[in-house]
């Protein structure tokens, strides 16, 4: 706020003279400047800009490399096909993701389904794709709701720091923005800043939580009071939360097995869904957690993490290979609504954008 002197044209009334007349005074003026703030709102990125913008390392390392493989007049032989392949590994597709597509490239070349570039590339996107969807069904399917008797159950799983906690909340959103009630249980009770952090999420979310009495309560209790507590107030979700366990850890791998039996005592056919959440910069690791965990529970699907800048993209299309586990979601971002349902069609057409 800024205060100015200077002459200003002003009717003021002569006590002799009833009649006002028109002066210059010089008087205070009080100038106020206001300084407005342009608020620009970020258009909104669609999905498939988000995996553009996330794959880009990725993009850089495969699809630069395919194009100078394949050139306008190239030819198939074994030094190009041994190339692909290992274009392939360079990407984290794993060794049986490189053979497979590289056998099913010189295949097609001898037999002329491919003749051109043009048509080799279009080729790979096409197995790529193939091997994304092949046998599963829930692939790119979201959670829905499944007992329509009573809550459906989540378990989620997960090592710590691959965004367990974080990618709750971005679920917790996409569901309730669906219309649905959703509950969480905080049940890695071993560690308090886990429960800390779903406690902020759920108050900012508007959902409620049970949680543990103290650091360290017993994680099958805090599941049996949860699931009771969402059978009574008939909750369409309960999300539960588990200890960032390591694979190798089987003391915690037999303490999920515990929950789980708790919870079918409540429901029988629960948890209705047991999904894992991997992160995408670790390539081969998040492959080995899949296939540990995948040994002692039935996993419905997987929620990869941080994919935005990762050069690891390639290792998606290996876990749907060597694990047979689908893809649900995968996370572009560190925003709530960075969650997106998997497109395996806009994933790969990303990959060679």
């Amino acid at each position: 706020m800024v205060f100015g002197f200077g002459k200003k044209k002003v009717k003021v009334v002569d006590p002799e003279n009833s009649e006002p007349i028109e002066a210059e005074l010089e008087v205070e003026e009080e100038t106020i400047e206001v300084e407005e703030e342009l608020i620009e709102e970020k258009p909104k990125r669609s999905f498939f800009q988000k995996l553009k913008d996330g794959l880009r390392k990725t993009r850089d390392i495969f699809s630069g490399r395919l194009k100078k493989l394949f050139t306008i007049g190239s030819k198939i032989d074994q030094d190009t096909l041994d190339e692909l392949e290992e274009i392939l590994l360079s990407s984290d597709m794993g060794f049986e993701v490189a053979e497979s597509i590289k056998e099913s490239v010189s295949k097609a070349y001898k037999n002329k389904e491919v003749e051109n570039d043009t048509e080799i590339k279009l080729f790979i996107q096409d197995e790529i794709k193939s091997i994304l969807k092949d046998g599963l069904e829930n692939t790119g399917k979201p959670i829905q709701k499944i007992n329509l008797n009573g809550p459906t159950i989540i378990t989620i799983i997960g090592v710590n720091g691959s965004g367990k906690t974080t990618s709750i909340a971005k679920l917790t959103k996409s569901i309730v923005d669906g219309g649905h009630s959703v509950m969480l249980a905080a049940a890695d009770t071993f560690r308090a800043a886990a429960v800390e952090q779903l406690t902020i999420w759920s108050e900012r979310l508007g959902v409620e939580i049970v949680k543990p009495a103290k650091t360290g309560s017993d994680p099958a209790s805090v599941v049996y009071d949860a699931t009771e507590l969402a059978i009574q107030k008939n909750v369409d979700f309960l999300i539960i939360d588990t200890a960032g366990r390591l694979h190798t850890q089987k003391d915690l791998m037999a303490q999920l097995h515990k929950m789980h039996n708790v919870i079918k005592k409540k429901i029988p056919e629960a948890p209705h869904e047991t999904i894992l959440i991997l992160d995408g910069t670790t390539g081969q690791n998040a492959v080995v957690q899949g296939i540990e965990f995948g040994k002692v529970h039935d996993i419905t699907g997987l929620i990869m993490t941080k994919l935005d800048g990762s050069a690891k993209g390639g290792v998606l299309i290996r876990m749907c290979k060597e694990l047979q586990i689908p893809i649900r979601y995968i996370g572009m971002g560190e925003q709530i609504d960075d969650l997106e349902t998997f497109s395996p069609e806009k994933f790969v057409d990303a990959l060679f954008e």
